[in-house]
Order: C-alpha cells, then structure tokens, then sequence
C-alpha cells in the first residue's frame, strides 16, 4: 500500500465519541433519581470525580435525589401525592436551569416485574419530554445491581428481573440520542444491605464517572462539595417544609423567606470548591 493510500486511511478512520461526562465551561449539571441518587450528595465521591474529569472546567452540580423515587415522582408528594410531587420536580428543574441532568432510575420499578417495564419505559420518556424544555443535555445512569448479603434475598432473582430496566433504559438513551452509564455492570460490593451503599461502595463506583481520586490528596475537595450539597439540600427542601410552605403555611409561613438566605451560603461554598479545584491543577 503506497503512501497516499494509507494517509487516505488513516483519515477515513473514525473517531471516538465524546463521553457524555466531558462537561462543557459553564455547565450546570443536575442529578435526579431515588435512594442512591440522594445519598450521593452526602458521599461526594462521585461529584468529585466528576469534577476532577473536568477539572479545566467551571462546572456546578445540584443534587435533588429523594429516596425511594421512582419516574412517576411517588416520593415527592408528600401529603399532596404522586402527580403533585412530579409536578414539583420538572417546575424544579426548569428553574434551576440545567444545561446536562443526569437521571437514576429503575432499580425500585424493578420490584414489579418483567410485566412492570413497559409502564416503567414510557413513563421514563414521558419524564424526558417533560424536561425537554430545558434544553439539558440527558445523560441516563442505570441503577446498581443488587448484592447477595443479609438481609436481602434472592438477589439473582432481583437483579434478573433489574437487567430487562436496565435494558430498556439502555434503549431509551440509544432512542434519544442521550447519554448512557452502566453501572449494572459494575461489581455489587460495598452495600450495607445488598441495596444501598457505604461510603467505600460509592467510592469504588466513582470508577465510573472518571478516575478514582486518592482519598488523602483530594478528601478537602471532597469536604467542600459534601458542605455545598448539604446547604443546597437545606435551601430546597427544609425539614419543616409543610409548615414554612405546605398546608400548615399560615402557622410559619412568615419565615419561608429566610430560606432564600442559603443562597449566598451555597455560592460560597461554589467559590471554595473552585479555589480547590484550580489548586490542585
């Protein structure tokens, strides 16, 4: 094969896709989802990595995990139900004005069956066309496998039924010429419960969202993200809610103004991690 021949394939070879978790300057990324989501902010070490793999980058992150969710918003409601709880998410979203949401969800749907995943998949894309109109960029991330340990039983038989969700979210990312993230396929060890995972659980599935950060030269980074996502978790949703904004309102409601004062905390908080992430360039 003489020169030009080969030039002209090397040119026609094609190139990698970008990963959907090579963030652009200015980007305001958004994780929803249930249980695993939620306890994210409180652990950091998937913000971390990710912060780090974009660590050339000013890019924000706001938590609004809630356990036990599931795409119809069942957790949400509170004493106003399901649909009003959804409802309360996507006005969220579109407020916050994310440019990528990250979405975890399947593993809690997946306690209906192989007869639950149609319901779940439409539903799931019923919840992209309703968060479309923020013009964020949908990165998809599939639940955890379960893990064979006390007090969980029959975790084959969960994770079995778990991989036709994981696979039909697969789908809809493929569908929606969205992001993907697997970590079904991740190994299921660090869990307190064959569920939910410890803090080393979350550690070892920072793998997936970008290199794994030694513990000793990053955990300041690490302390700084886990203080924002605490005073961001405080500003949107109070601990006594029902009575600065709920149906008990007329008994505190005066002070639900107060809670607009955690905003300045949380962009100071943004500032200290960005301090941090430039030092360790």
């Amino acid at each position: 094969m003489n020169f030009t021949a080969s030039l002209a394939l090397l040119l026609v070879q094609p190139t990698a896709a970008p990963s959907p978790l090579d963030f652009a300057e200015g980007d305001r990324v958004v994780l929803i989802g249930g249980t695993l989501i939620e306890r994210e902010q409180a652990s950091g070490h998937w913000e971390l990595a990710l912060t780090l793999r974009n660590k050339d980058k000013r890019v924000t992150f706001r938590n609004l995990g809630w356990s036990g969710d599931t795409v119809w918003g069942e957790s949400r409601g509170s004493f106003d139900g399901p649909a009003k709880g959804y409802a309360k998410l996507v006005e969220l979203m579109k407020e916050l004005e994310p440019t990528v949401i990250l979405i975890c969800y399947g593993q809690n749907e997946s306690y209906a069956g192989e007869k639950g995943v149609e319901a779940f998949a439409a539903q799931y894309q019923k919840l992209l066309k309703d968060l479309a109109p923020t013009k964020a960029r949908f990165v998809l991330v599939s639940p955890t496998p379960f893990e064979e340990v006390k007090p969980l039983k029959d975790a084959k038989g969960k994770n079995a039924n778990l991989a036709k969700y994981v696979a039909a979210t697969k789908e809809l990312a493929e569908k929606q010429k969205a992001g993907f993230v697997d970590l079904f396929a991740a190994k299921p060890v660090g869990t307190e419960n064959g569920v939910h995972f410890d803090a080393a659980g979350y550690r070892r599935l920072a793998a997936a969202f970008g290199t794994i950060p030694a513990e000793s030269t990053d955990e300041l980074l690490r302390e700084a993200i886990v203080a924002k996502n605490e005073l961001f978790f405080h500003r949107w949703r109070p601990q006594n809610f029902t009575y600065l904004f709920g149906f008990r309102k007329g008994e505190q409601g005066k002070n639900g103004k107060e809670i607009a004062e955690f905003d300045p905390l949380v962009e100071r908080a943004e500032k200290r991690i960005a301090e941090l992430r430039q030092a360790g360039k």
